[in-house]
């Protein structure tokens, strides 16, 4: 190639790369409005990225990948915690972590009502944004470990459980498959290995546990046996209240009401089976 092909082989090169990078740009700004469900922004939600930005809040933490990373990621944690949760974390977040026992340094900012419900806005808008898939695994606490398993809760679960469960009639199988896909993700609040409390109470020997519940006068809820149990909790979580300011605020549990909805009843058989394994 002598150097007038050359030259000829750049300026079309670059002409073909800039036409491609226009026309990905254009089509990027035409989907913008979709892709980012901007008719979704109301007024509550444009004071809700007010207040995350007054606050600083991305010194800590992080949304779509931008931040820090000294917080966990908060691009779908409103499809992990509930309203209520949220709520009274942001009111106080010194009831649900102790700083000595676990190091989280969280601070109170001291918002108004009307803050923490714009904010609260402004996190779900940003949670049903397409944003292809991230973060890549649901928000975890380190030290937690799958049953069965030498991993940690915060490595995502292998990638065959999901199929290796469906091609089985296994109740128990099935009903991990569950807990670990149900949505919100069981996962996402409770750990499965003891003393591991996240935003609901450890499950590690839930079926022990809820045999001496059921038969003292600390159970407020209906339930007759372990199978009962899980059921109402899933169900009517409120029926009765685990003890701790970090699982419920005024007479109601933090844990989602959406379960009855989102759980076919299979579903909510197979996991009923799956946690009265957790002995």
């Amino acid at each position: 190639m002598n150097k007038r092909q050359a030259r000829l082989f750049a300026i079309v090169s670059t002409a073909i790369a800039s036409l491609a990078f226009l026309g990905l740009t254009l089509d990027s700004h035409r989907q913008f409005d979709k892709l980012t469900n901007a008719s979704a922004i109301t007024d509550q939600v444009t004071l809700g990225k007010d207040v995350w930005h007054n606050n600083n809040c991305i010194n800590c933490h992080t949304l779509f990948g931008e931040g820090a990373y000294y917080a966990p990621d908060l691009t779908k944690i409103t499809q992990l915690r509930g309203e209520a949760y949220l709520r009274a974390y942001l009111k106080d977040p010194a009831k649900f972590y102790d700083e000595k026992k676990h190091r989280r340094l969280m601070p109170r900012q001291n918002l108004s009502d009307a803050d923490i419900t714009g904010l609260i806005a402004f996190l779900d808008w940003v949670s049903k944004v397409d944003n292809q898939g991230w973060p890549p695994r649901p928000l975890l606490v380190t030290g937690a470990t799958f049953p069965g398993t030498d991993r940690s809760a915060s490595q995502p679960p292998r990638a065959e459980s999901a199929g290796t469960a469906a091609a089985t009639e296994d109740p128990v199988a099935l009903g991990e498959a569950v807990f670990r896909s149900a949505v919100p993700a069981c996962t996402a609040c409770h750990s499965t290995a003891p003393g591991v409390n996240m935003a609901g109470p450890s499950l590690a020997g839930l079926a022990s546990r809820t045999q001496a519940l059921l038969t003292s006068s600390d159970y407020h809820g209906h339930a007759k046996d372990l199978a009962g149990y899980i059921r109402e909790s899933v169900l009517t979580p409120s029926a009765h209240i685990v003890p701790g300011a970090m699982y419920s605020a005024d007479g109601k549990s933090f844990m989602p009401a959406t379960y009855p909805s989102s759980l076919k009843p299979e579903q909510l058989d197979h996991l009923v089976a799956y946690l009265s394994t957790l002995k």
